[in-house]
């Protein structure tokens, strides 16, 4: 295996890794329910995307007491 000829000096370290991070996913308001949503994607709330309803969403039942 092939082995440095010399130690990496820390700025070229730091250099490498500042592009392993981690992305915050872009969030914008969804035009039906005004919920923040994935950008370019159907809203998992309502089911629309760009002012059609794509798909149809059930709503979650709240569970009765007892």
């Amino acid at each position: 295996m092939a082995h440095p000829k010399r130690k990496h000096s820390h700025s070229r370290t730091k250099k490498k890794q500042t592009h392993q991070k981690l992305n915050i996913p872009s969030l914008v308001v969804c035009s039906e329910c005004k919920k923040m949503k994935p950008a370019h994607m159907v809203c998992p709330f309502c089911g629309y995307y760009r002012g059609k309803q794509i798909i149809v969403v059930k709503k979650k039942e709240k569970k009765k007491k007892r």
